[in-house]
């Protein structure tokens, strides 16, 4: 017997929440809700950076729950965010986060570049950041560990 009595909606549940209990490990919260809104924050700071064929290919390896939040409210080619900046990408991405102890932006985009490095295949990946400033790759690099 099913959760939710549908078997793809127990999957996603199931892939969701690993992914939000790895973020909530990753950054030391209080809450799942606090790894929920990073994550969703993030990804659409992300997906507003991606060309539109892109940000539709990044959103095919998502879990379907991930993928519902990541294209909530997005309008393909209105929303292209131009920033070019690594200070202006994490001020915006830090405008957007709710208040969080020993939680800064970069901190956020590091664990959620992580997270997506994790699960996400390396060509999608390298797709991804090849679309990125130079600037905001950096940022994707620094989420890398260096063992």
């Amino acid at each position: 017997m099913t959760a939710t009595g549908l078997k793809v909606f127990d999957e996603t549940l199931h892939l969701t929440n690993a992914w939000l209990n790895e973020l909530q490990s990753d950054l030391g919260l209080d809450s799942k809700q606090q790894a929920y809104h990073i994550l969703r924050v993030v990804l659409h700071h992300l997906r507003d950076m991606l060309p539109v064929t892109t940000a539709v290919h990044l959103s095919a390896q998502l879990p379907m729950l991930v993928r519902g939040f990541y294209l909530e409210n997005w309008r393909p080619g209105a929303t292209v965010d131009r920033t070019k900046s690594r200070d202006a990408f994490l001020d915006a991405v830090a405008g957007d986060l709710m208040p969080m102890p020993n939680v800064s932006a970069a901190g956020a985009v590091n664990a959620v570049f992580y997270l997506l490095s994790q699960h996400v295949t390396e060509g999608e990946i390298r797709q991804v950041t090849e679309c990125l400033p130079r600037p905001i790759q950096t940022l994707w690099d620094a989420s890398r560990p260096t063992d």
